[in-house]
């Protein structure tokens, strides 16, 4: 009778590495059903092309059937490096570079035999947030949405300057259509950026605002 002996697992260097193109043993790792880029682009008279883009990746959920005090930081330190190293290969693609990059945000849902948890694993942790902010040239924390979904749902992702995340004119959202995931059993990871703010912003910003209190509300006219 022959015995099947399981392979160790290998250590890779993923630091110099492109995962465009024969990602494999990535995507086995990490339990990747499917990863797909959106791109869109806003032609503006002043600020030139704006591009923004969505890569979403699609991973079975590895902590199903677990309960509610399930230690979840193993398989996040295993997963989620994998997760922000494909996802921020293809924006930096998409977009020409994170010399090009001006906002960026990220999102999460999870399939409905999943819990919430099991989504902000993936991106809450420095696991994630870490290495995406560092291959997109920011500093700004990262801003998110996360939650529990059906295939089909359309999400709104935020999107904030990567260096300044108060500055309103790179406040932004980006709609996307998950038309097949998350699965109840699956888990979506989204990592959104932009090479430019909103396309007509004129709300001012903090460098421009006057004082604002409560006290205004002494003198409201109606």
């Amino acid at each position: 009778m022959n015995t099947i002996v399981a392979k160790p697992p290998q250590r890779v260097d993923l630091s110099t590495r492109s995962t465009l193109a024969a990602y494999s043993d990535i995507s086995a790792a990490a339990g990747l059903r499917k990863i797909s880029t959106n791109i869109e682009q806003v032609p503006h008279a002043q600020l030139g092309m704006i591009t923004r883009a969505t890569v979403t990746a699609v991973i079975a959920n590895p902590w199903l059937n677990t309960g509610t005090d399930h230690d979840l930081s193993d398989r996040t330190e295993a997963i989620a490096p994998l997760l922000a190293k494909l996802v921020s290969d293809r924006l930096l693609e998409a977009l020409g570079g994170a010399e090009q990059i001006e906002a960026f945000g990220k999102a999460a849902l999870v399939g409905t035999s999943g819990e919430l948890e099991h989504a902000g694993a993936l991106i809450h942790t420095p696991y994630f947030g870490n290495l995406l902010r560092e291959a997109l040239g920011g500093t700004s924390i990262i801003c998110f949405v996360d939650g529990r979904a059906v295939p089909g749902e359309t999400l709104r992702v935020p999107m904030w300057h990567k260096t300044a995340a108060a500055t309103r004119t790179h406040y932004q959202t980006l709609d996307m259509a998950l038309p097949d995931a998350p699965h109840p059993e699956e888990i979506a990871v989204i990592a959104a950026a932009s090479t430019g703010p909103r396309p007509h912003a004129r709300i001012g910003d903090r460098t421009t605002d006057q004082p604002i209190t409560s006290e205004i509300l002494k003198g409201i006219q109606l």
